[in-house]
């Protein structure tokens, strides 16, 4: 491997496990582990931007060119960003697939999969453990639950995603990627509203 960059290390003991990193190999293969293109729950948006960012990153032959990246790769951000702001995201791009190891009526919290389930149960479908659940993000801060989330095969053209969701899930895992550079989801989201103010001047 021609490149390896550690992206965030966790320490268990006294043996350092590497459980988040990105990787170049001889042949131009990148190798990613532990981030969200790795997730199965990833929705298409947030998979394409996350890739094209790791594309970005990948261009660097050391741990200098690495942080050299970093403006580019918020651009990459903003791209996507302004295209979730002007709704030229497809609604499928933005569909979350959950996997529900058990039945909907077991699990003790209402988390987006079992609203979605629950949805589609009052529609007839029929529902058992190990199944795939499809739903967009509504609302996601809503105090009545069953708005927070649309099961997919329920969504009507009346139907908007929450974008605060959406943006939050960007800067989420772009910071991800960043966090050999300190970056959290705060930091990436006041990088963005400097460069904002920046152009405003």
């Amino acid at each position: 491997m021609d490149n390896v960059f550690a992206l965030k290390v966790t320490s268990t003991g006294q043996c350092s496990v590497l459980n988040r990193y990105l990787g170049v190999l001889n042949n131009g293969k990148i190798k990613v582990r532990g981030l969200e293109v790795r997730r199965s729950d990833t929705p298409p948006f947030i998979f394409n931007a996350q890739t094209e960012m790791i594309n970005v990153l990948a261009k660097a032959n050391n741990s200098t060119e690495l942080y050299q990246q970093i403006p580019e790769v918020l651009k990459v951000l903003r791209q996507y960003r302004r295209r979730l702001l002007d709704n030229e995201v497809p609604m499928s791009d933005l569909i979350v697939t959950k996997h529900m190891s058990k039945h909907f009526k077991q699990y003790k919290q209402q988390v987006s999969q079992v609203i979605a389930a629950q949805q589609l149960v009052k529609q007839g479908v029929d529902l058992h453990a190990g199944t795939n659940v499809k739903f967009l993000f509504t609302d996601a801060n809503n105090k009545r639950y069953e708005r927070r989330v649309k099961a997919a095969q329920l969504i009507e053209k009346s139907i908007n995603p929450d974008i605060k969701k959406y943006l939050l899930l960007l800067y989420s895992s772009t910071a991800n990627l960043l966090s050999f550079a300190g970056y959290t989801t705060q930091k990436v989201y006041d990088a963005i509203k400097r460069q904002q103010q920046n152009c405003l001047m």
